[in-house]
């Protein structure tokens, strides 16, 4: 059952207060800003402080030596919660989860090595988008859990800034309680001083015996002990006053890092996964572009060699066509020939008809001589 705790004053030391953690779990309407005086009472909190006050018995020894112990136990308690709360939140391990986010997100490489030529762009074309599809699918599955680990974290993160205003709500309970008991000390402790105190005062001055004067020191160190206890609680009440701004603290790095997981699943991943989308689908389109480029610039290619080709077939047949069936070189080349064959022939003929002719010439000579030679062998 649901319930509010509400400081009680008491004098007994045995009686228990609730214990923080049922208070944490179960506190649920807001406490009033921190108290100093009793004007900042309510009517029935100051009576029950005014009604506590008059309980009040300064000469018991046990009473001054246990006043406000219950309220300074509660803080006691509260604190060490306090401090388990923030022991069991490991955020170091949330920062690493982030960062080895940001590890995954970047293991996909949306710009891999080209490869020259157009052998290595269909190469390229047929592998890339694969080889893109399975490092996205690696990193998502470590993504995804990633992400499961951080939605716990988130979860119990925002259980713990629940539990956190709750905590403030009950440090501001104990910061009253003990407001009230020391409002309460001290205006007993003005009663006793202004009144008993003075009148044994002024009882041991009157009497001057010694057992008065005894009697009235007795009683100021009463007064000054009750004063330290007293003391005790307000030092104790400035833990609860510092306990205030240190869970809003720790409650603002739970939200702060609620809201770094919340930007991670909302923001983060999403945006990686339309890049992604982006990056295939832009991967298409340029695969589709460097191959039409490749197709284009080899049929500008293959056109250029066969105009060089068709030019240089027409003007070598042009050329051919323009040629005779004979040319004039030939032919002057072919009459100087016959030209010079026919007077290398006259000549030779020439040469060969002075040669017969001397032939002759010296036929007759050798034919008279032979005659005369046989004449003379006649005689």
């Amino acid at each position: 059952m649901d319930f509010e705790y509400k400081p009680t004053l008491t004098l007994d030391p045995t009686v228990e207060a609730p214990k923080p953690a049922e208070l944490i779990s179960s506190a649920e309407k807001k406490v009033e800003a921190p108290v100093f005086s009793m004007e900042s009472l309510s009517e029935a909190e100051r009576k029950a402080v005014e009604d506590f006050a008059k309980k009040i018995n300064i000469e018991d020894t046990n009473t001054v030596l246990q006043y406000g112990a219950g309220a300074q136990k509660n803080i006691s308690e509260f604190s060490g919660a306090a401090l388990n709360t923030v022991r069991t939140k490991d955020m170091g391990e949330v920062g690493d989860m982030l960062t080895g986010l940001v590890v995954q997100l970047k293991t996909i490489n949306f710009d891999p090595e080209e490869k020259k030529g157009l052998k290595g762009l269909f190469r390229k074309a047929g592998t890339q988008i694969e080889e893109m599809k399975a490092q996205y699918d690696k990193a998502e599955v470590s993504v995804n859990k990633i992400t499961d680990q951080l939605e716990q974290h988130q979860v119990v993160l925002l259980k713990d800034v629940a539990m956190l205003d709750k905590m403030y709500e009950l440090n501001q309970a104990y910061f009253k309680e003990l407001s009230m008991y020391i409002i309460a000390g001290k205006q007993k402790l003005n009663e006793c001083r202004e009144g008993k105190l003075k009148e044994l005062l002024a009882k041991a001055e009157a009497s001057g015996l010694p057992e008065d004067a005894q009697a009235a020191n007795d009683y100021a160190s009463m007064c000054n002990r009750f004063e330290k206890k007293i003391h005790d609680l307000e030092l104790t009440r400035m833990i609860s006053i510092q306990m205030s701004p240190q869970i809003r603290m720790i409650q603002n790095n739970d939200t702060l890092m609620v809201e770094k997981i919340q930007t991670s699943i909302v923001n983060t991943i999403p945006l990686w996964k339309s890049q992604m989308v982006l990056a295939l689908g832009m991967s298409h389109s340029e695969q589709a572009m460097k191959a039409q480029r490749e197709v284009t610039d080899l049929t500008n290619e293959l056109l250029k060699k066969n105009s060089e080709m068709l030019k240089t077939g027409s003007i070598d047949i042009a050329k051919e066509s323009e040629r005779g069936i004979v040319e004039l070189e030939t032919l002057k080349q072919t009459n100087e020939n016959l030209i010079s064959t026919l007077e290398e022939v006259r000549q030779i003929q020439v040469d060969g008809a002075a040669r017969r002719r001397e032939a002759e010439v010296e036929l007759t000579r050798i034919e008279g001589e032979l005659r005369q030679k046989l004449l003379d062998l006649s005689k």
